[in-house]
């Protein structure tokens, strides 16, 4: 082959090439791309979390205003389905995993017979079972006695821990009287009528 038809075939590429590279920067400056102002879709922006987090229940609520309404039978149902499994409930019953449960409404802690307490339950000895204290350890046994050997979840529903609670003050030949729910304040009494108008003085 010459060597002037091989130059020909270069230079038919090179110029091949110069032509598409200026055919690309006329195109790229007659047509320029133009962004929407507004997205197609709108994307709502996931709510603020509150500041510190999410609220935590404090603990259990009151007890007396529950135990008004509490159902000493669906305690005892739930007790015999829950409960049994470590403590017994009858008078001079023998105590299990757990103690006997016959008169725990006011007994002192760590008072029964043959029954040996943890060491952290040790240190409350002879304080009483009352209702508040009853309501705050079948809320979350753990919690309230850190270190107890009661494995036990707890009962966080408020009206089932009553009704528990009201099954075990029946657990007495003297059930201990139930507390007495927190009155309702009193409403504010009235405004005071404006006195009288004193009437007019007669004229001389």
């Amino acid at each position: 082959m010459d060597s002037m038809e091989v130059n020909k075939g270069i230079a038919a590429i090179l110029i091949g090439g110069i032509l598409f590279f200026l055919t690309g920067l006329i195109g790229d400056s007659l047509v320029r791309e133009r962004l929407p102002e507004k997205p197609a879709l709108a994307i709502a922006a996931a709510p603020a979390a509150p500041a510190g987090g999410e609220a935590k229940p404090a603990g259990p609520a009151p007890i007396a205003p529950l135990l008004a309404s509490a159902d000493p039978q669906a305690g005892e149902q739930f007790a015999h389905k829950v409960c049994v499994a470590c403590h017994t409930f009858d008078k001079g019953g023998k105590n299990g995993v757990g103690p006997n449960l016959f008169g725990v409404v006011e007994r002192p802690r760590d008072s029964e017979p043959g029954f040996s307490y943890s060491a952290p339950m040790e240190k409350l000895k002879g304080q009483p079972w009352t209702y508040d204290a009853l309501n705050e350890w079948l809320y979350k046994p753990s919690a309230y006695v850190p270190g107890t050997r009661m494995a036990f979840a707890g009962i966080p529903n408020d009206k089932q821990r009553a009704d528990v609670i009201a099954f075990l003050r029946t657990l007495s030949d003297n059930p201990v009287p139930l507390p007495a729910a927190q009155a309702a304040p009193a409403s504010a009494p009235a405004a005071a009528a404006p006195p009288a108008a004193a009437p007019a003085a007669p004229k001389p």
